[in-house]
C-alpha cells in the first residue's frame, strides 16, 4: 500500500492569523497593497510576527514582487526540533485558504544540491513559514512551494547551502529559460527582540546595511559581532549567499517597523523589516 504524500495542517490559525477563511481575507486585503507595481525578484526579506504586529509589512514587501510558481520558503527553527537543514519532502501545507502544494522538482533538486534533509519534525509546530503562505496564496493561487527550515549553521556551512540552493534553482531555470526568475526565494525573520526601539533601529540598521549591501558575510558576521537578536539570520544569509551566486545586483528596502508602533510599549519590542532583492 503506497504512502500517503504528508499533510501540513495549519499550527497558528487563529493565534498569529485569522483561522476563519473570511475572516482572514479581511486581513489579507487590509496588509496586501495595491498602489506598487510588482517586479521581478529574486529575493524577499520578510517578517513573521502575528499579523497585527507585522502583517502589514509582509503583505506590503509581498505586494512588491511578481510572485511566480515556484518559491523557496527558508526560515529559522524557533523549536529545536527536527533535523539543522530540513526540507519538508511532499504533499502539501494546508491553510484556512486553502491547500499550498509543495514542489517535488524544487525540492527534489534542493535535497541533491544544498545537503537539505527531508523530515517533517522541524515544520511541524514552526510559525515562520506558516504565516506567509496566506499572502503567497493571495498573490499567486498557482504557487507551489519548498519549505526549508534552518538552525545551528555556522557561516560556511550557510554559505555551502546557499550555493547548492543557487545551483538547484539555477538547473529548473534552464529547463525554460526566461528574462524573469522563475522561482523566488522568500527569508523568514524578525530583526531585534525585547529591546528599547531606539536600540533595535540602531543595531538593526548595521545587519540592513550589509543585507541591501548584498554582503552575506557581514551581514552574518555584523549579528554576530553586535548580538542583534535578528532570528532568521541563517535563511537570510543562505538566500542572500544563492541570490548573489545567481546574479542579483541590488537591494532595497520595503519598510522597517516595530512592534510597540502597535502596542504603545517602546521599551521592549520585536522589529521589523522587509527587503526587495533583485
Amino acid at each position: 500500500m503506497p504512502h500517503a504524500e504528508p499533510h501540513r495542517p495549519p499550527a497558528v490559525a487563529d493565534r498569529f492569523y485569522p483561522g476563519e477563511p473570511r475572516a482572514l481575507r479581511r486581513e489579507l486585503e487590509r496588509c496586501l497593497v495595491r498602489d506598487v507595481a510588482p517586479v521581478p525578484a529574486r529575493m524577499i526579506l520578510a517578517p513573521h510576527a502575528g499579523y497585527v504586529y507585522s502583517g502589514a509589512l509582509a503583505g506590503r514587501t509581498w505586494s512588491h514582487v511578481h510572485v511566480p510558481e515556484r518559491v523557496v520558503l527558508l526560515c529559522p527553527n524557533h523549536t529545536g526540533r527536527g533535523a539543522r537543514r530540513s526540507i519538508w519532502p511532499g504533499g502539501q501545507w494546508d491553510t484556512p485558504a486553502g491547500p499550498v502544494p509543495i514542489a517535488a522538482d524544487l525540492t527534489d533538486a534542493l535535497v541533491r544540491h544544498a545537503g537539505l534533509q527531508p523530515d517533517t519534525a522541524a515544520h511541524l509546530r514552526e510559525h515562520a513559514i506558516e504565516v506567509h503562505l496566506p499572502f503567497l496564496r493571495a498573490r499567486n493561487p498557482q504557487a507551489e512551494i519548498a519549505a526549508v527550515c534552518l538552525g545551528g549553521l555556522d557561516f560556511a556551512e550557510c554559505q555551502a547551502v546557499g550555493v547548492g540552493v543557487a545551483a538547484a534553482l539555477r538547473e529548473l531555470e534552464a529547463e525554460a529559460p526566461g528574462a524573469a526568475p522563475r522561482v523566488l526565494l522568500a527569508a523568514s525573520s524578525d530583526m531585534s527582540h525585547y529591546i528599547r526601539a531606539d536600540e533595535a533601529a540602531a543595531l538593526d540598521r548595521l545587519a540592513l546595511e550589509r543585507l541591501l549591501a548584498l554582503d552575506p558575510a557581514g551581514l552574518y558576521d555584523t549579528v554576530q559581532r553586535h548580538d542583534i537578536s535578528m532570528c532568521g539570520i541563517l535563511p537570510a544569509t543562505v538566500a542572500l549567499v544563492a541570490a548573489r551566486e545567481l546574479g542579483a545586483t541590488r537591494a532595497e528596502l520595503v519598510g522597517y517597523t516595530h512592534s510597540g508602533q502597535v502596542t504603545g510599549d517602546t521599551d521592549r519590542v520585536v522589529a521589523y523589516a522587509g527587503a526587495v532583492v533583485q
